[in-house]
This record gives structure tokens, C-alpha cells and sequence, in this order.
């Protein structure tokens, strides 16, 4: 659950009174939006995606404009416009009008659950405005702190006195970015990002101005559904697949997915977040989706996630891949007995489809779900291969490529036989 750009981060960035670029939404008129060019003087045209979409600047789509002309047909050219990122590909649904920020210093800053530290932590540099990833370790703090204090301004003094920043940027920030940690740990953050922080010297004195937004949401904390966002804002498109699904998000279990590839031949149910990682890397462009349906979905969730999944992507699917690490606290009975009654519901619907199972997971009743399962599926003879927790995932994943090569290769034809499919 992730939440780009600046047309809702200023709304989350005023409940905490930090400082923001003007925006104008799709909706802004001609008239508003030469009011914004005379008052900065430029104003910079971004597209709207849903979910996290990330560089957009590298791909040529955020235009600028110091004239209503300019600004209408940057507007045309970046209303409809597609972003691709890997094998998926984006497209926006309308565009915010920023006013433009002149500044001499720009500051990257944001907040994460670290692994290393095991604590939240916080990441600066006074050499903002790129990718973090692009500057040199000597260039960047970062700073554990305990989340029973919070961030103080102390963590953001001796940090940015430690980088070497100019003295008249540190009062300025140490007054304003402590506010974000309220952001941050008041809605259920897991990351919280401003990249750029635009030091504006308007009024003789430094102001950090916030001109791009980025944050990621536990979905398992209820505390973001205090901020009354709409669901759809989470989604990465608008499909009926992707809607449908979202709208399945509670307190308890994952409902995250986003269509990889429309034309692939694997659908794979992934639980846990390192899974889904390795499983989209691997499969690459034979995945149909990208999920995470762990968390310990109950029953009636996990049987309308598996009803959906089937009903839009198992006609066309060589194999049915559900994946997992060992599980701590997910019953895999539960959610194995779950998606097996929504195969056995979509066989008794639709009639029967040449599929192959490959099941890969370990955790709490592994034998009673997969018992339940190899039922389920010598029932409707489907064929299908079992892995344990003692299975290197990779290897897993790697199985499930060798029987979807095989299946293009004349394997679904040999299942449709064994099956009796016209």
C-alpha cells in the first residue's frame, strides 16, 4: 500500500503543518493555473498514478511550463500517459500543477523500519533531489532512534553537522522535520520519504518546502484508515482485478496485488514479502501477477482472494504456483483449504482448464493443508507437485518455469487428454 506524488501527500503533510509546494489537481482551471505561474513564475505538470510509481523524472514524465499554452499542453501530453518500470506498465489518470520552489539546497529526508538497526530510522542527506542510491555513503546519515521518543532534533542537529551541511539549512530543518515522525508513526507508516526538500530563501530566511512525496502504509495497522483515503488510490491501475481485490483489504491479512504481465501463463498466490521479491524477479515476464497474501488471511477472505485470482487469470494459466516461505503464525490449512475450494468452485462453474499445481510452503498444519489439497485435486485430476519447508524456494521457483516451458511446449495438450477436455 503505497502513496506517490504530491496531489494527497499535502493533504497528509497539513495534518502535520509541514511546509509544501502549491498543488492543483486534474480538476484546476485556466484560471488557477496562470494564477500559479504569476505568483512562482514556473509551475511543473506531473502525472497521477495509482500506488507507488517511482521514476517518472527519468522518463521524460514531468513537463514545465512558464505559460498557460505550455502548461495545457504539457497537461495533453501527461493526462493519459503510460510509465513503464520493469515488465509493468502504468498509466495515469490525470496530472497536478506544482508551483515551482527556487532554491539553492535541496534535502533528501525520510523514515523506514531498518533490518539493520532494528529500529526506525532516519535517512538524510543536504545533497537531495537525486536517487540516494546514486551519492556516496559518506554523503548520506543515517540514524536509528527509539520509537518510544521519536525523532527529536537533536537525531536531524547532529546529523546534518556530521554531513558537513551549511549552518543556515540545520536550524530551519531541525525545527520542521521532527513533525514527520508524527506523520509517520501516528497512521501506520512503514516508509515515509520527501525527496525533494526545497530550502526556499523567500522572507530572508530558509523555509523547507516539501515538493515530492513518497510513503508506504502497514496494511496491518489500522491506524491509516484514519486518514479516510479511498481505497482506489492504493491501486496500481484501474483493472476490475485489481478493484476487486482492494476491496478486500482489512486488518487481518494481505490483500496486496498488481498485474506484472496480462499476457503471462503463471498465476502464483505468493505469501510473505521476501517471497513475493524473489518469486516477481524470477518468473519475469511468465508472471500474471505481483502479490502478498500473507498475514494470516482468514478462511472467507482467502477463498474470495482465490475466486477472483481464478476467475480473471486460470483460463489462460499453465500453472497454478502457490508460494510461500515457512510461515510463523499463518494456518496454512486455512488458507490451502480456501483455495482449493475456489479451484473446485471455478472447475463446477466454468468447467475444467489443462493446469498444473506447484505448491511450495511451510508453517502451521503444512500436512493438513496439503492433505486437503491433494485431495481437491485428484478429484478434479489435476496434476500437480508438493514442495516442504526444507525446499530452497528458489529451486521451487525454478521447477515451476521447467513444467510452464513444458506445458507451451505440448504439456497442456497431454493435460486436456488426461482430463477429458474438448
Amino acid at each position: 500500500m503505497q502513496l506517490t506524488g504530491m496531489l494527497w501527500g499535502r493533504k497528509l503533510l497539513d495534518l502535520v503543518e509541514f511546509p509544501h509546494s502549491e498543488v492543483g489537481g486534474p480538476e484546476s482551471s485556466v484560471d488557477e493555473i496562470k494564477d500559479m505561474i504569476k505568483k512562482h513564475g514556473e509551475v511543473f505538470i506531473k502525472p497521477v498514478f495509482k500506488g507507488g510509481v517511482g521514476k517518472k523524472g527519468k522518463s521524460g514524465l514531468i513537463g514545465r511550463a512558464k505559460n498557460i499554452g505550455d502548461a495545457l499542453k504539457e497537461k495533453e501530453r501527461l493526462y493519459f500517459a503510460e510509465h513503464k518500470d520493469g515488465t509493468a506498465t502504468y498509466k495515469a489518470d490525470g496530472v497536478t500543477f506544482e508551483g515551482a520552489v527556487p532554491a539553492k539546497y535541496e534535502i533528501y529526508f525520510s523514515i523506514s523500519e531498518s533490518t539493520v538497526f532494528r529500529a526506525p530510522t532516519m535517512t538524510i542527506t543536504h545533497h537531495g533531489g537525486v536517487d540516494i542510491e546514486e551519492l556516496e555513503p559518506s554523503k548520506i546519515a543515517q540514524v536509528p532512534f527509539d520509537p518510544l521518543t521519536g525523532l527529536k532534533a537533536f537525531h536531524v542537529s547532529n546529523a546534518l553537522e556530521g554531513l558537513g551541511a551549511p549552518a543556515e539549512v540545520i536550524s530551519p530543518l531541525v525545527q520542521n522535520l521532527p513533525k514527520l515522525w508524527d506523520l509517520y508513526n501516528n497512521y501506520g507508516m512503514l516508509m515515509l520519504e520527501l525527496n525533494p526538500i526545497r530550502m526556499n530563501p523567500a522572507g530572508g530566511r530558509l523555509t523547507p518546502v516539501a515538493c515530492d512525496f513518497k510513503c508506504a502504509f502497514d496494511q496491518d495497522d489500522p491506524a491509516w484508515k484514519r486518514l479516510g483515503l479511498p481505497s482506489h488510490v492504493f491501486a496500481s491501475d484501474y483493472s476490475e482485478f485489481e478493484q476487486e481485490i482492494n476491496q478486500l483489504r482489512t486488518y487481518q491479512g494481505q490483500s496486496d496485488v498488481f498485474i506484472m504481465n496480462d499476457k503471462g501463463t503463471i498465476t502464483a498466490p505468493t505469501f510473505g514479502g521476501g517471497a513475493n521479491a524473489m518469486v516477481t524477479e524470477l518468473l519475469g515476464e511468465d508472471a500474471i501477477i505481483s502479490s502478498d497474501f500473507g498475514g494470516n488471511p482468514p478462511y472467507e477472505k482467502m477463498n474470495d482472494i482465490a475466486r477472483i485470482s481464478f476467475k480473471y487469470w486460470l483460463p489462460q494459466s499453465n500453472v497454478l504456483f502457490i508460494i510461500g516461505g515457512k510461515a510463523n503464525n499463518t494456518d496454512i490449512y486455512e488458507t490451502f483449504r480456501a483455495m482449493a475450494d475456489g479451484l473446485r468452485a471455478f472447475f463446477n462453474e466454468r468447467g475444467p482448464v489443462p493446469l498444473f499445481v506447484v505448491v511450495g510452503r511451510g508453517g502451521p498444519n503444512l500436512i493438513r493443508g496439503m492433505s486437503y489439497m491433494k485431495d481437491t485435486l485428484d478429484t478434479l485430476r489435476v496434476p500437480y507437485r508438493f514442495f516442504g519447508h526444507d525446499s530452497a524456494m528458489s529451486e521451487v521457483i525454478n521447477y515451476a518455469l521447467a513444467v510452464n516451458d513444458w506445458m507451451k511446449a505440448g504439456g497442456r495438450e497431454e493435460i486436456k487428454a488426461a482430463m477429458n477436455i474438448s
